[in-house]
Formats: C-alpha cells, sequence, structure tokens
C-alpha cells in the first residue's frame, strides 16, 4: 500500500508533502481489497514504520534529516471502552462451552490477552504441567497476509501463570488437535499454533472477532469487541481486590501508571469503597 504510491520516488526527493498525501490517500482509499481507507491508527503506525525507516537513512548518512519529523500523521482516537459484568461473561462462557474455541473464549476471559498474543501462541509456549504460557510473539493481519510480530513492548513479552480450568481446557483442546491432525491425514497443514482452523491452518484475526461477535450476540449479550475483553478481564481483576501492579504486569502494560489511567474508573470506585471501609475501622463502625 506504500510502494505503489511513493515507491519510485527517490529517497532524496522525499518531502514532508509526500507523506502527507500518502497519508491523506490511505485514509480515503488504502485497503488491499478496495473497500475505502484504513483507520487512523493503521496509517499512524505506517507513519510509525516509515519514520524507523528514515531515521536510520539519516544515520547512516543517505539523507540530511527525517522528513517524517515534519509530516502531519492522523491521530489515533481512542474506541470507547464496553465491558460485561461478571454475570455477562459467565454467561458466555457457559454458552460458549461446547465451541470448537472455547479454550480461546477461556483464555481471553482468564488471562486479558490481546488479540494477537492469543492467535500467536505456539504449543512450544505453553507447558500444562506447569499451568504457564510465554507470549513471544502476535499474530498481525496486514494487507490480507498474516505475520508474526515481536510483542507490542518489551512489557508484552511476558510469562503468565493459568488458573486450573483453563490448563484442562487447553490440554482438552490440544487432545481434539490431536484427533482433527489424524482425521484430515496428509491434507493437514501442521503448525504450532495453539488455535488453529481445522485443517491446521491459523485462525485469522479478522475471522476471529467476527465468530466472538456472533457467539456474544447468539447469548443475548451486549455486542463488544474482542479487545474488550481485555477490558472486562482487567476491570473485573481490579475490583476482585488483586494488586494493580500484578494486573499490570499480566497485561503486559508498560507501567503501573499505564493501568491505573486506562482503569480509572475502577480505581475510582474502589477508591470510594476503601475510604468506607477505613473510616469505619477507624470510627469504630460508626461511619
Amino acid at each position: 500500500m506504500v510502494i505503489p504510491r511513493i515507491g519510485s520516488l527517490p529517497l532524496q526527493r522525499l518531502g514532508a508533502e509526500h507523506l502527507n498525501r500518502l497519508y491523506a490517500e490511505l485514509l480515503e482509499s488504502g485497503r488491499c481489497d478496495g473497500r475505502g481507507g484504513l483507520s487512523p491508527r493503521t496509517v499512524r503506525y505506517t507513519h510509525t514504520i516509515l519514520h524507523r525507516a528514515l531515521r536510520d537513512a539519516v544515520r547512516w548518512g543517505r539523507l540530511p534529516r527525517n522528513v517524517a519529523d515534519l509530516a502531519d500523521a492522523p491521530r489515533s482516537r481512542t474506541p470507547e471502552m464496553w465491558t460485561w459484568r461478571q454475570e455477562e461473561l459467565k454467561r458466555f462462557l457457559d454458552h460458549v462451552a461446547t465451541d470448537r474455541l472455547y479454550a480461546a473464549w477461556l483464555m481471553l476471559a482468564t488471562t486479558g490477552l490481546r488479540r494477537g498474543e492469543l492467535l500467536g501462541l505456539g504449543w512450544q509456549d505453553v507447558d500444562l504441567g506447569a499451568g504457564r504460557i510465554m507470549i513471544r510473539h502476535s499474530l498481525m493481519s496486514v494487507g490480507g497476509k498474516l505475520s508474526l510480530s515481536a510483542p507490542k513492548t518489551s512489557k508484552s513479552r511476558r510469562g503468565l501463570s493459568l488458573d486450573a480450568t483453563t490448563t484442562a481446557a487447553l490440554r482438552a483442546h490440544r487432545g481434539r488437535q490431536l484427533q482433527e491432525r489424524l482425521a484430515w491425514g496428509p491434507d493437514y497443514q501442521e503448525a504450532e499454533f495453539v488455535f488453529r482452523r481445522e485443517d491446521g491452518t491459523p485462525v485469522r484475526p479478522d475471522s476471529f472477532s467476527r465468530r466472538f461477535q456472533t457467539l456474544a450476540r447468539a447469548a443475548g449479550l451486549l455486542v463488544i469487541r474482542v479487545h474488550d475483553m481485555r477490558h472486562t478481564y482487567a476491570s473485573i481483576a481490579l475490583t476482585a481486590g488483586t494488586h494493580p501492579k500484578v494486573v499490570a504486569d499480566r497485561l503486559g502494560h508498560s507501567t503501573i501508571g499505564t493501568t491505573l489511567d486506562t482503569y480509572s474508573h475502577v480505581v475510582q470506585s474502589l477508591e470510594e469503597q476503601a475510604a468506607a471501609r477505613v473510616a469505619s475501622v477507624i470510627l469504630g463502625g460508626s461511619a
């Protein structure tokens, strides 16, 4: 999507006006399928990649300055956060209990993984005996092509403990996967991903999201995004009294401040509860 637009332009002639025009075109008609433009977030990510590449060109003496510093990248709009209550999450999990990807839905609920982290998880990253997983990759779809990328930040590369129920669901999922491999025989496309299609091929992120929303709708619930399951996990964990530092580490946030800022509405509610609780102790139950 970038090369067809500016790939023929000599590097030394590249200017901020070319990048601004590129970003405008991507927002208007950047989708590879011809069905409209890309989101501001995706275009801003494109700007980030170009900025890094041009920074290297400056460092290698190919350019006198980084023209991306002068370009106007679109601002990312933060989508509104929607979460399910604890009873709604339980209702969803009960509804999907017989779904082929039940272990995936359960892992979203009990770990707060990002979609890409979940779909990029390999069996080599799972220790069923110890009940732990290691997040090393994220499965992305760029221009319709799947690719494995490094985690979002250094903190995103992390180990997570699993509860006994989630571990048992993963073990059952692996057994079903082995049966599918036998059923498909030589047509099975071997991959190390934990969550795959019946024929062994990777689960595409967009298909995964559509399946999630279809199941949520069938369960009679508010239809939220897959990423909102991460927010749901964090909100329930904080409300249950889990230390914010633990929640931050499990989510892979760079700092605890990110967690507190993102879920300030939950923290405020907990702070109000704490004020009443502490006053009750100090005042001997008269508060």
